[in-house]
């Protein structure tokens, strides 16, 4: 299949390439380049390797480079300014493996995992919301049972049915990360309704400010820009599949 693929103008600016031997990438349905010095999940495809790198010279562009994703600014525009919420190292710590095992299991950024664990529960197994949501993910009986999971009460379990809630939203709207944050949210239903825009309920979006406001590191996002700023030149090309 016909894939777009990365190519560094300059190796030796991104990353200190010559310690991290790897670089992986991919370009969104908006033309816009991803890279990472691992595979953050499938939709990235290894392209430079102990020096060697895959493609040629076709055009040049600027992009984020970052192990996350980046958003494009009008895809959140208009949400609200919020912080990330400000969580302890401590109340983290207990999860970490759990988190990071779920995350590689469904090829997600642990990361992501993390701010939404963040902004759902404050990493409370105990939560239990009005609606009866339940657990860190603050994951519902019934999409628990959709996945394939019924023991919500259990961390490991809650993970893994809102790790495949979430993996599943990401498919379902190509991998649009504030539509599937709104979707976890809202239902993928509600989303769909606003013809594939985040809905216009106030609790969503703030949802959606917190969670990528966490997503990026804990800065106050402004409600615009989620993305990382380190930028590199490279080249972008269309080629086939490695």
């Amino acid at each position: 299949m016909t894939r777009f693929f990365l190519l560094f103008a300059t190796v030796a600016t991104l990353l200190s390439v010559t310690a991290r031997a790897e670089v992986w990438g991919y370009v969104d349905e908006q033309g816009q380049a991803h890279l990472a010095e691992r595979q953050v999940d499938e939709r990235y495809r290894l392209f430079h390797k102990n020096g060697s790198v895959k493609g040629r010279e076709d055009a040049v562009d600027d992009v984020v480079v970052t192990g996350k994703t980046r958003v494009r600014p009008d895809l959140v525009a208009g949400l609200p300014k919020v912080n990330a919420p400000k969580i302890s190292a401590g109340k983290k710590a207990p999860y970490r493996d759990m988190i990071a095992k779920v995350a590689r299991d469904n090829q997600l950024d642990a990361a992501l995992l993390h701010a939404i664990v963040s902004v759902e529960s404050g990493y409370r197994n105990t939560a239990l919301s009005p609606k009866g949501a339940v657990g860190l993910m603050q994951v519902m009986p019934a999409t628990g049972e959709r996945f394939g999971v019924t023991q919500l009460s259990d961390p490991r379990q809650n993970l893994k049915a809102g790790a495949r809630y979430l993996k599943f939203l990401l498919t379902t709207f190509n991998g649009n990360l504030p539509l599937a944050i709104a979707a976890y949210n809202a239902g993928e239903g509600a989303v769909q309704k606003y013809k594939n825009r985040i809905p216009p309920y106030p609790e969503t979006r703030g949802y959606v400010a917190k969670v990528l406001a966490s997503y990026q590191g804990g800065a106050d996002t402004g409600g615009t820009t989620y993305a990382a700023d380190k930028r590199v030149r490279v080249i972008i090309k269309p080629d086939q599949a490695l």
